[in-house]
């Protein structure tokens, strides 16, 4: 990775001045496993000063071992490898343990489907630990059935249905590492991941339900299987067959002697699976994550470090308890889904929802008809979602009764802090704390969170480290910095659920991760550190402009512009300029009832000045009926830019949620 510099913004941040502190309740103190900052800062000090002994004691009590490792840690840069000699596995501890115990019965995951554009309600599905344990069995000998066997790879290209969730464990129980491809991919993402991992079978869909329309995952994958490279060679040649869930009942092409319907396989298996043995450092999954190059990196877990890092951080960070109904919106196409939907949950024996369809479909309300009717107790989501619904406006959230709800989460990017005090206040109702978790695909659980009962939260922040997590501030040369000021976010130890290797390029992974800063994990954020030690995360590095010779981070910028009463979400983007080199760009978009001008313009251009400083005052402001993103909720900043620029609109933008956003925008401009 090419060397860049570590001032993630300049020293003026609007952040570091949020002096709001919200301290834990004695509801939470009281019952919390980590109940002080006391018993916070004792586990801490010990499981940074004494690793072998804190890691090995909770492995052996949380986790269930087919053959008991022999040592903790095996650690020569950048390879770990986590408790030794040990086997497991991972669908057992997520469900075979729960077996003749009363969790058995209880209910495991609770799927609710898109709702039809006619208002009726969606489908409904409800598996209890011992059912959901039923149908893994069952699905991983469908995959035996096909040719799947330990260390095969298999892709799973499927909407938020509950099978998606029943397809990942069942390839824990055999031993297969599966590599799950995010619904909105294109044909020919997913024929990259093919050959990158040499997958040798696919599960897919005949489609999937997005605000009333159907996604044609299957023929995603049948267009897939025919890409061809330069050379005019097939790029998914591995595939030998494509298991296909009926969900939305249209016609497909079903090839002969490839593709098999999932409910007609089922028909020929019996529901007794012995889940395979093992190793402690055996593949898991392949999660494929955005690189600088262009080609995706497929970042690698293993089994039982992650497996760890996962139910550790769900069940400390959300605190939960035996009665909560759980709510973790992401896709399980990222790795939110994959820790905090499926592996985590289950590890700890708690109720998850799962939904299908949009937050805004049929109406802007779907999320609180949710919490209101299954009486949601933690919900945790994106800082996209929390602005589009203070855009859409209070109204919808207080049509309903969120009081069952008792903890909130954020995750996915920085939250800004009046996006922050919404959530707290709207949703929350003044009474939930907010756990805002820092962590990435590479780290395969949270790192950086406040933990409910101990932490005081200020809005705006991440908090304190997890357990055995050794975060640092430096700059380019790798030293700490001083407090308040900004440089590169850097992991100073190894940890559990980090990333293994990127498949199949280890000279990558070293380059990728560990080259910037010698003996570190490199993240790739900036950061600050307050006087409380409480770390700010200022966005990608690679989001730093220089603006006349300031370093200035686009996400302070973007979080002085939605401070703004009129504000409900902003992007900001760098475009070329003779003279600064740089020209701040916003793009934004307003809360309902507010009206776009001139005037409104400059006083946001005055406003950002106010905030954080004369230099960060952006060049042009653009107001947008709405911003271009993912399904997943991220702004996608790459087309931006290239509006900003006045340039033609390149690049895959097959994830793109609505084609039109993109079409107003170029229009506006011309």
């Amino acid at each position: 990775m090419s060397k860049k510099s570590s001032s993630a913004g300049t020293n003026i941040s609007s952040l570091l001045q949020e002096k709001r502190v919200f301290k834990p309740s004695k509801e939470f103190s009281a019952a919390s496993r980590v109940p002080s900052m006391a018993a916070y800062k004792k586990l801490w000090n010990e499981s940074i000063r004494q690793p072998d002994r804190f890691w090995g004691r909770h492995a052996k009590s949380e986790l269930v071992w087919m053959k008991p490792f022999k040592k903790v840690l095996q650690w020569k840069e950048p390879v770990a490898k986590w408790f030794v000699g040990g086997q497991l596995n991972v669908s057992a501890n997520c469900l075979d343990k729960w077996l003749g115990t009363p969790l058995a019965n209880k209910a495991a995951l609770i799927w609710e489907g898109e709702p039809a554009s006619d208002g009726k309600p969606g489908e409904e599905r409800v598996f209890t630990y011992a059912q959901l344990h039923r149908e893994v069995c069952r699905f991983a000998n469908v995959l035996k059935r096909n040719g799947v066997g330990k260390g095969d790879r298999v892709i799973l290209y499927l909407p938020m249905i509950a099978e998606a969730a029943i397809a990942m464990l069942a390839c824990t129980r055999i031993g297969a590492i599966h590599s799950v491809v995010f619904g909105g991919f294109s044909a020919q993402s997913v024929a990259d991941r093919i050959q990158d991992c040499g997958a040798k079978l696919v599960v897919t869909s005949d489609g999937g339900y997005r605000r009333g329309a159907i996604v044609p995952l299957k023929k995603n994958v049948d267009d897939a299987l025919i890409l061809k490279n330069e050379a005019g060679e097939l790029l998914a040649k591995t595939i030998e067959k494509v298991i296909v869930v009926r969900r939305t009942a249209h016609e497909i092409h079903m090839a002969e002697n490839r593709d098999v319907w999932w409910h007609r396989e089922l028909e020929y298996v019996d529901a007794k699976c012995a889940p395979a043995k093992m190793d402690s450092e055996a593949p898991l999954f392949i999660l494929y994550t955005s690189g600088s190059t262009g080609k995706p990196k497929g970042i690698l877990h293993t089994t039982a470090g992650y497996l760890l890092g996962a139910k550790m951080t769900h069940q400390l960070v959300f605190d939960v308890r035996e009665d909560d109904v759980y709510w973790c919106t992401a896709d399980v196409g990222w790795v939110t889904g994959h820790s905090y939907i499926v592996y985590g949950p289950l590890a700890n024996g708690t109720t998850c929802l799962m939904y299908e369809g949009a937050p805004n479909w049929p109406e802007p309300d779907r999320f609180w008809r949710i919490i209101e009717k299954y009486r949601v107790t933690i919900l945790y989501t994106a800082p996209t979602a929390i602005r589009a619904f203070m855009k859409w406006g209070d109204e919808w959230v207080k049509k309903h009764d969120l009081s069952s709800l008792r903890l909130l989460g954020s995750v996915g990017e920085p939250i800004n802090p009046e996006a922050w005090m919404w959530y707290h206040k709207v949703v929350g109702g003044g009474r939930c704390p907010i756990v805002d978790t820092w962590w990435q695909t590479e780290t395969g659980s949270i790192l950086i969170s406040p933990l409910p009962g101990a932490t005081p939260l200020k809005p705006g922040t991440a908090t304190l480290p997890f357990f055995g997590i050794l975060p640092e501030v430096v700059d380019d040369a790798g030293k700490a910095v001083p407090k308040n000021s900004g440089g590169k976010l850097v992991i100073r130890k190894p940890w559990p659920s980090m990333l293994r290797g990127i498949w199949g390029d280890p000279k990558r992974f070293k380059e990728t991760y560990w080259s910037e800063v010698k003996g570190s994990y490199f993240t790739g954020d900036g950061c600050r550190q307050d006087e409380d030690g409480y770390f700010w995360i200022v966005g990608r590095i690679d989001d730093v402009l220089n603006v006349a010779g300031h370093r200035i981070g686009t996400a302070e910028v973007e979080s002085a512009l939605v401070s703004h009463p009129a504000v409900a979400e902003a992007a900001v983007v760098g475009r070329p300029d003779d003279m600064k080199g740089q020209a701040l760009v916003c793009f934004v978009t307003l809360k309902t009832g507010q009206q776009s001008s001139k005037e409104l313009k400059n006083e946001l251009r005055n406003h950002v000045g106010r905030e954080i400083g004369p230099v960060a005052k952006p060049d042009d402001v653009r107001f947008a009926e709405a911003l271009p993103k993912t399904r997943s909720g991220k702004i996608m900043r790459r087309l931006l830019k290239q509006i900003a620029s006045g340039v033609e609109i390149k690049g895959d933008t097959t994830t793109l949620e609505d084609f039109a956003v993109i079409a107003k925008l170029t229009a506006a401009e011309e």
